[in-house]
Order: structure tokens, then C-alpha cells, then sequence
């Protein structure tokens, strides 16, 4: 199969499942480091993964994100929310159109390098809580980027209607270690155990039937 395809991949569960089940596609995994609580966490499984598959890794530099937007994620572990994974909760999490600017510069990464494809790992957990990652944002998002791009650089984002533990049945179909993986926002030593990400990411193997041997500061 000829490899057409730039991933985003960031370290977490949903990202690297992407990156082995579409393997065969994935020309490069790109990165991007915009100084969130845990972008350090996740930034090293992301390097270990792609090394792993052999698969070409960049990461880019967004420091700008971390001066000048406003979030929870950008503002130290004190300032992410616990509970449930959840609009209300979740929502200062939000980074003001993330997805939008990775997305615009994998377009011209991709186009750089002649690949017509740009593959994003949202699911359907994050529809209500983050707009640039709901179906309606994907399909115009890739409508632009076709219609800015000589090569026609498309979006194509085959997780959207999962849910994150359809995702992780995936991952336990390929024998992925998801300890390998990092999702909590807090970005210490450990996973919390207690923000929204620790308890989605507690749910998603449960649900999947896969024993969550992740380290937690702090079990319930």
C-alpha cells in the first residue's frame, strides 16, 4: 500500500492506536508542542511509538499557544478540573481552535511532500466537550484544505463516531500495551486517577475488557 498519509500523533490512546492500525499508510507522525500540562508525558510515547514502526516523527514548536491562549490545559495541573469527562467539567480544557492550526500546518507539510492525506484521532467522546473535533468541523476543515492545496490534502479522521472504547478494542486487537500510552492532564510523574482524562481513560479499557495496568496517584 503506498503511504499517503501525515498523522498527528500526540502519545495518548487514541493517536497511537491510529498510528499501528494505519501503519501502512503513515509516511510521517507529526507532533506538536504547545506547552499544554502534559505535553512532555505524551510527546515521549509519541517518539517511542513511531521508533518502534519505524515511521518518520516531527515534532513542531507552538510556544505560542502557551503565551497567548486562554486554558486549563496550558495553566498547570492546579487548574484541570477532576470528575467526569463531561461538557460541563471538561470544558475549560478547551485550547481556542488547536485541532484547526495543527491541521493547517500538516496541510502544508503534507503538500510539501506531495501526500494527499491529513489523519486526525478524534472520537465521538469529544463531540460535545471540543467544537474542532466534532463531524461538521472534520468535513470543513478537509473541504478547505482540498480546495487550498494543489495536491488536494484531504482530512480523514476514521474515529470520529467511535467511542474511546471501541477505540481501545482496537488497540487490545493489535496487542497494544497501553500502559505505553499517557492521557492524564495534569502531567505529573504519574496518571491522577481523578481528572476527566484519568477516568475516561479507566472507562475506555473497561469497557474494551482490557486490565488497566496504568500507574494512578490517586485510586478510588
Amino acid at each position: 500500500m503506498e503511504k499517503d498519509a501525515v498523522l498527528i500523533v500526540s502519545g495518548g490512546m487514541d493517536s497511537v492506536t491510529m498510528l499501528y492500525e494505519y501503519r501502512d499508510r503513515i509516511a510521517l507522525a507529526l507532533s506538536f508542542n504547545y506547552g499544554s500540562n502534559h505535553n512532555a508525558r505524551e510527546l515521549g510515547f509519541a517518539a517511542l511509538h513511531c521508533k518502534r514502526l519505524a515511521i518518520p516523527h516531527v515534532v513542531i514548536d507552538l510556544d505560542f499557544m502557551h503565551r497567548y491562549f486562554k486554558s486549563s490545559l496550558l495553566e498547570g495541573a492546579d487548574a484541570i478540573p477532576e470528575g467526569n469527562y463531561d461538557e460541563a467539567n471538561m470544558q475549560s480544557t478547551v485550547v481556542p481552535f488547536r485541532n484547526g492550526i495543527m491541521l493547517s500546518i500538516a496541510a502544508g507539510i503534507a503538500e510539501s511532500r506531495g501526500l494527499s492525506c491529513v489523519m486526525m484521532a478524534n472520537h465521538g467522546g469529544d463531540h460535545t466537550i471540543y467544537p474542532d473535533c466534532r463531524p461538521e468541523f472534520v468535513h470543513a476543515m478537509s473541504e478547505a484544505m482540498q480546495a487550498g492545496t494543489y495536491v488536494g490534502v484531504k482530512v480523514e479522521a476514521p474515529y470520529t463516531n467511535l467511542t474511546k472504547g471501541d477505540i481501545a478494542a482496537h488497540g487490545k486487537a493489535m496487542g497494544l500495551d497501553y500502559a505505553e500510552t499517557w492521557s492524564c492532564y495534569k502531567g505529573g510523574d504519574v496518571h491522577c486517577g481523578k481528572c476527566g482524562t484519568c477516568r475516561e481513560r479507566k472507562e475506555a479499557l473497561a469497557a474494551a475488557g482490557i486490565t488497566d495496568t496504568t500507574i494512578y496517584a490517586n485510586e478510588e
